[in-house]
């Protein structure tokens, strides 16, 4: 295997605290937030947080990290390049 071929994957951690407050990091990317739903695109695939009331408290997308509050109902995760080698829409399977 070629040196370019390889991939490295970085870390990833999720804390959450009383389901009301959480740190994530590994954070690539924010998609979308709503006071509802947030979608992260992380180290290890996209993330959706769901629940009420939540916050992006602070984001650093240099450090990949991003803080979250309000009231968390679930998290989910979806591996992206699946989702893409089947030609199907990803949005449409996460949301599914």
């Amino acid at each position: 295997m070629r040196m370019e071929e390889r991939t490295v994957q970085k870390g990833h951690k999720l804390v959450v605290n009383n389901r009301k407050t959480s740190l994530v990091t590994g954070v690539i990317d924010v998609l979308s937030f709503d006071l509802n739903e947030v979608l992260l695109e992380t180290e290890q695939g996209m993330m959706m947080v769901k629940g009420t009331d939540l916050h992006v408290n602070r984001l650093s997308l240099e450090k990949g990290e991003v803080d979250l509050s309000g009231s968390i109902d679930s998290i989910a995760y979806s591996d992206v390049h699946s989702m893409s080698k089947q030609g199907d829409n990803f949005f449409s399977k996460l949301f599914r």
